[in-house]
């Protein structure tokens, strides 16, 4: 049974070396600035969540205090987990386009450039 693509007419291409981009020292600034943002952010999250989940099962005196009307302290504590998740995803987003990207595409234009 024949092949579909014929080996002669792919074109020869050298792949980037993707070790020693690696060990690059800019891949390292790459690693070390999506690090200084997600542990930190992810780290503070988890607090806050568990604050809620721990207040909500152990202090239901607090939570169910009413703020207005129908409104308690329980009810905003969990519509501000969505608020700061949006708020979140929002930060990241902009700390992405101002220091991730830049220096992913560094890296990509210096390995797409050496494979040439």
């Amino acid at each position: 049974m024949s092949s579909p693509i014929d080996p002669s007419l792919s074109k020869t291409v050298d792949a980037p070396d993707w070790e020693q981009i690696q060990a690059s020292p800019d891949f390292g600034r790459l690693r070390r600035a999506v690090r200084n943002f997600i542990f930190p952010l992810t780290v503070a999250f988890l607090v806050w969540y568990l604050l809620y989940v721990l207040l909500a099962d152990y202090a239901h005196g607090f939570m169910s205090t009413k703020v207005f009307g129908n409104v308690n302290i329980g009810l905003i504590f969990g519509v501000l987990q969505f608020v700061s998740t949006f708020l979140i995803a929002i930060a990241y987003s902009r700390y992405a386009n101002r220091k991730i990207d830049p220096l992913a595409d560094q890296i990509r234009d210096e390995a797409e450039g050496s494979a040439r």
